[in-house]
């Protein structure tokens, strides 16, 4: 019996993003991971964010890992992406940078405001992610 010959598959260009690009396409979606350390080991989470200039604003629930582990600019990073596997085509944005949780009383209350967690849990911890290094790729044909 013959077998068919394999389909063709069509290879991506790998195109890197600008950091303002980079920026917008992260505004343009809700959804991410923060990769942050806990007890010496890799951990990541899945998060909704908001964008604010070039800061990444998350909720997460207090005594979370996330809050133990982000209290004065410990550094994390975060990256989102959307990425059509079907086309092999998409975009993924990585930002490294340092996290820390927002204490102010009207700074917290704006961006309980402007985030809303989509989990039933009590997150009203908000942590705030400065862009230091801003990297980014599109995956085209």
């Amino acid at each position: 019996m013959k077998s068919k010959p394999a389909a063709a598959v069509r290879t991506a260009r790998m195109i890197e993003l600008g950091r303002q690009e980079c920026l917008k396409l992260l505004a343009g979606v809700a959804f991410g991971r923060v990769g942050f350390t806990r007890q010496a080991l890799p951990v990541i989470r899945p998060v909704n964010h908001f964008i604010d200039g070039e800061t990444i604003v998350i909720r997460t629930h207090p005594g979370s890992a996330l809050a133990r582990h982000t209290t004065v600019d410990e550094v994390v990073v975060y990256e989102a992406d959307d990425l059509d596997p079907r086309a092999r085509t998409g975009w993924s944005v990585m930002v490294t940078g340092r996290a820390s949780l927002i204490t102010a009383p009207w700074e917290a209350d704006r961006y309980r405001r402007l985030l809303i967690p989509w989990t039933d849990r009590d997150a009203d911890e908000i942590v705030r992610i400065q862009a230091d290094l801003v990297t980014g790729y599109r995956l085209t044909h």
